[in-house]
C-alpha cells in the first residue's frame, strides 16, 4: 500500500534542514529572551533577527511583525482588539471565512453587541465587490475581514481592490492569509491593509507558531497580558526554536518560490486533466477548478457517487493510505457538512462526496494517478 499525503492546505511537511535548524537552537540557545545575560541576549538575538527575515519579505518594518502561536492567535488577538480598543462598531466578512474569524466575530457580536454584515457571495463563492463596496457605506467605525485565499475551496481574494475599497471608506481592513504567506509573494508596503494573520506550518515550518502584521500607529492592544515581550503585544516566554523554524521555513519558500510554485502548478493541471478523463461527471468547487482564479496548491472536487457509498469514501481513502480532507482540519469529525460548501452548492450537490485534495512540492504525478485509480475503483 502506498501512503499518499494529500492533504498540505491542513498542514505541511517540515524541511529537513529547517528540523536541523530548528534543534540546533534548541541545543545551543536555550537562554530566556528577556534575561540580560549572554544566554538571554543571545536567543533574543536570533528572534530578532528572524522579525526581520519575515518583515523583509513582506516589505514592512520589522515593528510590525508580532509572532504568536499561530493564525487563530493572530486573527484573534486583530479582531477582539479592534472591537475592543480601536472602537470598531461594524465588521463585515463573509460566511466562508475560516472559523477562527467567524466564531471570534460570532463572539465580538454577543459580547460587545457590533453590527456584523455578511458580504454577498457568487455562486462559485467569489466576493461580491459591489456588496462590499455597498456596506462599506456607513458612519460607524468598520472593519473588514476577509481571507486572501480560502482553504476549502482555493479562491483568491482581490486584495487590492479590497483594500482600496477600506481606504476610501476610511474602514480597516484585516486578512488571514494563512493559506498565502510563503506561496505567494506579498509587498504589504504598496498594499494599504492594517492586519494580517500567517501560520508557519502552512509553508513547511513548525507547528505552533506564526505572526501577525500589525500596522504601525493602529493602536491595537494585547490578547495576552504578562511581560513585555514582543514590544507588550503579545505576553510569554517566546519559543525561540519555532520562531527560528519560521524564519529558516520562509525563506526557504520565497528562495524556492518560483521553481516549486511552477512544480505544484503542474502537479495541480495533471490532477485536473487525469480526474476529469478518468470521470467526465466531476465538477470543481468554487474557483479550485481554474489555475487563474484558485490557488494553485489546492483543488476540491464533487465526486459522482451515491449518498450511500459517500459516507465511506473518506475512511476507504484512508484504508488505500491516501490523506485527503472533507474540509478544514479543524472540523475533522463533524458529522457536519462544511460551512464553506453549504454556502456555495445546491442541495443535491451537498448530497454528494466534496473532497479537498492539497498539494506540495513532496508531491508527484505517480501518486496522483494511484489515488485516481483508488477513485475509480471505488465508484465502479
Amino acid at each position: 500500500m502506498k501512503n499518499v499525503y494529500f492533504d498540505n492546505a491542513a498542514t505541511t511537511q517540515i524541511r529537513d534542514e529547517i528540523i536541523t535548524s530548528m534543534a540546533g537552537v534548541m541545543r545551543e540557545n536555550y537562554g530566556n529572551a528577556s534575561s540580560s545575560h549572554s544566554f538571554g541576549r543571545s536567543s533574543k538575538s536570533l528572534i530578532e533577527q528572524a522579525r526581520k527575515t519575515i518583515a523583509h519579505y513582506l516589505n514592512v518594518s520589522a515593528g510590525e511583525i508580532v509572532f504568536t502561536s499561530g493564525g487563530t492567535e493572530a486573527d484573534n488577538l486583530v479582531l477582539r482588539s479592534a472591537v475592543r480598543d480601536l472602537g470598531v462598531k461594524h465588521m463585515i466578512t463573509s460566511k466562508i471565512e475560516h472559523h477562527a474569524v467567524l466564531h471570534t466575530i460570532e463572539r465580538l457580536e454577543n459580547e460587545y453587541d457590533i453590527l456584523v454584515s455578511y458580504v454577498n457571495l457568487k455562486p462559485n463563492g467569489e466576493i461580491d465587490y459591489s456588496d462590499l463596496e455597498t456596506l462599506l457605506q456607513t458612519e460607524s467605525k468598520t472593519l473588514v475581514s476577509l481571507m486572501h485565499i480560502n482553504n476549502e475551496i482555493g479562491n483568491v481574494l482581490d486584495m487590492e481592490r479590497v483594500a482600496n475599497l477600506c481606504k476610501a471608506s476610511h474602514a480597516l481592513f484585516h486578512s488571514d492569509a494563512v493559506q498565502s504567506v510563503g506561496h505567494y509573494e506579498m509587498d504589504l508596503q504598496a498594499l494599504p491593509i492594517d492586519f494580517l494573520a500567517a501560520s508557519a506550518h502552512k509553508f513547511h515550518g513548525p507547528k505552533g507558531v506564526g505572526f501577525a502584521f500589525i500596522r504601525k500607529n493602529t493602536g491595537l492592544q494585547p490578547l495576552i497580558f504578562g511581560g513585555e515581550q514582543e514590544r507588550g503585544l503579545r505576553a510569554g516566554t517566546e519559543s525561540v526554536h519555532n520562531i527560528i523554524g519560521m524564519e529558516e521555513a520562509l525563506k526557504s519558500a520565497y528562495g524556492n518560490l518560483n521553481k516549486e510554485a511552477s512544480y505544484i502548478k503542474g502537479l495541480k493541471h495533471y490532477f485536473i486533466d487525469t480526474i476529469t478523463k478518468a470521470m467526465p461527471d466531476v465538477s470543481f468547487n468554487g474557483c479550485s477548478g481554474h489555475l487563474d482564479k484558485g490557488t494553485y496548491t489546492l483543488v476540491n472536487v464533487c465526486l459522482p457517487i451515491s449518498p450511500k457509498k459517500a459516507a465511506m469514501l473518506l475512511f476507504q481513502l484512508d484504508l488505500k493510505g491516501i490523506a485527503c480532507s472533507k474540509g478544514s482540519a479543524c472540523q475533522s469529525g463533524s458529522s457536519q457538512n462544511s460551512h464553506v460548501l453549504t454556502e456555495i452548492l445546491s442541495d443535491t450537490d451537498l448530497q454528494k462526496p466534496s473532497i479537498r485534495f492539497s498539494f506540495s512540492l513532496y508531491n508527484t504525478k505517480e501518486e496522483i494517478d494511484y489515488v485516481i485509480d483508488v477513485l475509480k475503483a471505488f465508484i465502479e
